[in-house]
């Protein structure tokens, strides 16, 4: 290498040069009333465009009687790269088909990678992540452990999909399947 490219100086105008011509037509957008880059000053504002890729919120699935369809396997914390999912097992000695229930089943969001290799794991398909994510970030880290109840209970809108019906099909609105 020469001394000049060694200095590695045309390298260092050149991201100079992208990077302030991309600051400029921002500066000029903002300048003249439109929105400049792709920033959402949240919580004053919120987006409802996600990603396309986005999975989503987890969801606890329930069988026809109201019960957990989780059998407390532990396969999905056991896959899990973050290691997020924590589960305790109880028994129901009357239950012959499902002995195993979760008495406990909390996912701390805070450490969460939205992967889903959990939802891939779980052989019951009792666990799986809805699009839909309002209010799902958060500012303190003790509130974004989210328990077995939430999990179950949690539905977004009226006009989205419903995470449990009794017939254990996830339904679309419109009721498309």
């Amino acid at each position: 290498m020469s001394w000049w490219e060694r200095m590695y100086l045309p390298e260092i105008v050149r991201g100079l040069s992208i990077t302030g011509g991309v600051f400029l037509s921002n500066l000029w957008r903002w300048a003249t009333g439109r929105k400049g880059a792709v920033t959402t000053f949240y919580p004053e504002e919120t987006r409802a465009d996600y990603a396309p890729a986005n999975r989503g919120k987890h969801i606890l699935t329930r069988r026809p009687d109201g019960r957990p369809q989780c059998v407390a396997c532990n396969l999905c914390a056991t896959v899990c790269p973050a290691r997020v999912i924590e589960i305790e097992a109880g028994f129901d000695p009357d239950d012959r088909a499902h002995p195993k229930y979760p008495l406990r089943f909390e996912i701390d969001y805070s450490r969460c990678v939205f992967c889903g290799l959990c939802v891939e794991a779980c052989p019951e398909d009792a666990l799986r992540m809805l699009p839909e994510v309002p209010d799902l970030p958060g500012h303190d880290r003790d509130r974004m452990w989210i328990g077995r109840e939430e999990l179950l209970d949690w539905s977004p809108r009226g006009d989205v999909a419903k995470p449990y019906p009794p017939g254990g099909e996830q339904v679309r609105p419109g009721g498309a399947h």
